[in-house]
Order: structure tokens, then sequence, then C-alpha cells
């Protein structure tokens, strides 16, 4: 992925395109427009037969400017960086910022295309792309453009883990708007991924970020409270308070049911469990279903795993009361 910087500081995430993707779409692009041009220029050649060589040669080069050249830029302006090529392969141009290319962005590339593409028959193209980071052009760099994949293959997304019941609505008075989101990204991705991590590593990344968290919000991580967990909890908050943000002060989230609520929530569940012939989950007290944080380094709800013999099975002390 390349990081992009917006006008607006926004980073975006992108992916260049490859040099065999470009390649292709430049072969049917190519393909499309040499066919057009010796369309062209046979129904001209009909046409101005009874012209002298002069006029010939000058309706020649101008059909040469005017198709090869002139019809991609008008292509690449009108459909904001996607020509049939492009298309046909899930690719487009967009300028260094992200946003959509204009009319001189198109000139610039299409002008330095003629001598990168058609004079040397992609040749120069390719030893630029290849050498460039970000699979560039020397059209690509004198017009500030930058060619990506829009059909990006779809991956399975990976959800949040859900902090143990206890410490839900620990955290409402906890002030989050100095939390920076970069700090907001590196505690997404350690929470979604940390299952594959090795247990030591796991802890480790997880007492990091909730030691920049803190920091960030100006009050200490609560003793006791195992630093994985903690994370998803403070997460889980930010998420409720934009809930509410977004459908409104009556929109109920998780930490507004109260314990009664979500006692029978999870006999709910148990009893959906065993209709359906499945074994029900023991639950732990307050909610906590064992096993939940097992993988990252973490057992039962953030004890390092090699420091806890059967956390599984028994939920480890944490210095807080599970709600009654």
């Amino acid at each position: 992925m390349s990081a992009l910087v917006t006008g607006d500081a926004v980073v975006l995430e992108l992916q260049p395109a490859k040099l065999p993707s470009r390649a292709l779409a430049v072969v049917i692009d190519l393909a499309v427009v040499w066919t057009a041009y010796i369309l062209v220029s046979i129904g001209l050649a009909l046409a101005t037969a009874s012209l002298d060589e002069a006029a010939v040669m000058a309706v020649s080069i101008a059909t040469f400017l005017l198709v090869l050249v002139g019809a991609p830029i008008i292509v690449e302006t009108l459909s904001h960086g996607r020509s049939l090529g492009k298309l046909a392969c899930g690719l487009r141009v967009v300028r260094d910022d992200g946003g959509p290319i204009r009319f001189r962005h198109a000139l610039v590339r299409g002008a330095i295309g003629v001598v990168e593409i058609l004079m040397t028959f992609g040749v120069v193209a390719c030893i630029a792309s290849l050498v460039s980071a970000r699979g560039r052009r020397i059209g690509d760099v004198f017009a500030g453009t930058l060619v990506v994949r829009e059909r990006v293959p779809a991956t399975r997304g990976m959800a949040v883990p859900p902090p143990p019941p206890w410490l839900v609505g620990r955290f409402s008075e906890l002030d989050l708007s100095g939390v920076p989101d970069d700090l907001w990204l590196a505690i997404r991705q350690y929470l979604t991924r940390m299952r594959q991590l090795d247990p030591a590593v796991s802890w480790s990344m997880a007492g990091r970020l909730s030691g920049d968290l803190a920091a960030c919000t100006g009050a200490p991580a609560p003793a006791g409270v195992p630093p994985a967990a903690y994370l998803a909890a403070v997460v889980n908050e930010r998420q409720a308070r934009d809930a509410r943000k977004a459908f409104g002060a009556g929109h109920r989230t998780p930490q507004d049911r109260t314990p009664d609520e979500r006692t029978q929530q999870d006999h709910t569940q148990q009893d959906r469990a065993r209709q359906d012939g499945a074994t029900p989950q023991r639950v732990a007290p307050g909610g906590d279903v064992p096993g939940a944080w097992e993988g990252a380094g973490v057992t039962g709800v953030g004890v390092p795993g090699a420091a806890v013999q059967g956390a599984a099975q028994t939920p480890p002390a944490t210095g807080f009361a599970p709600p009654a």
C-alpha cells in the first residue's frame, strides 16, 4: 500500500498498479487506438486522393496527433483517469494527493507518452516503472500522477474483539479528544491481529500501546487490568460515542444495558445454543467468555499465557470485581 496525503491532511492508503497490469492496460489501449487510427487513415486516404502530396502529408500528421495523442488525452480527461484498458484491468490514474486528474495532467502524460511508449515501444516506460518505488513512468513523474488499483481483492474483515463485559462502560468519563488517529489505527490493527502474534510479543505491544493511550488521555491505565483488555475497552467506548453521535442520544449501546439485561442476554444465547444442539460456552463471572482472549499472548481476559496455567478454565484475578 502507498500512503498518499490529501490537501486536508488525510492519509489515503492506495495500492499502486504493478507493471504487468499496467502493460496489459497499455496494450488494450494501443490496440483500440491503432485500430481507430488505421480506419481513419484509410477513410482520409480515399477522401484526399485528389490532393497534392503536401496536403496529404499535413492531413496524415494531423490524423496522427489527433487520434494517437489527442484521443487518449481526451478519454483520460473525461473519464477522470480511466481509459478503456485501465477500466478493463481495474486501474485508474490519480493525482499525487489521491484526487482525480484534470486536462493538464492527462496532457503531460500523453505528450511524454509519445516518446516513452510510441517511439520506444514502451521500453523507456517499463524501465522507469521498474526503477520507481510506486511504479511511475516518466510521464507520471512530470504530471504528478500515480496509477492505482481500483479493484483490490476482497479480504475477510477482522472485527475488533469486544472487551470483557465487566470493563464495558468503565471508561465513559475518559477524555479521548487528545488521542491521534494514527494511535487509534495502531490499536485497532493490534486488536484484530493479536491472536496471530507470539504471546510475549503480543503482551509487549499491548503494554506499549496502553502506555501511549494513557499518556494521550491524561489518565493512567487502571492497575490490574490487562493491557489488551484495557485497549479493547477504550476502543469500545469510542465506538459507542461515535454511534451515539451518528444515531442520536437515544441509541442504546452495549454499555447502556444494565447488568440484569446483560445476564438475560447471556442466558438467551445459551438457550439458543442448546436448541441448536451445540454445547453452550460457560460464562465466567461478569459475563466474560473464557477463551475469548486466547491467542495473542493473553488467555482469559489478557493475562500473559506463559504466566498462567489453565487460564482458559479459570478467569485470572485482575484486581477488579465484576459487576453484581
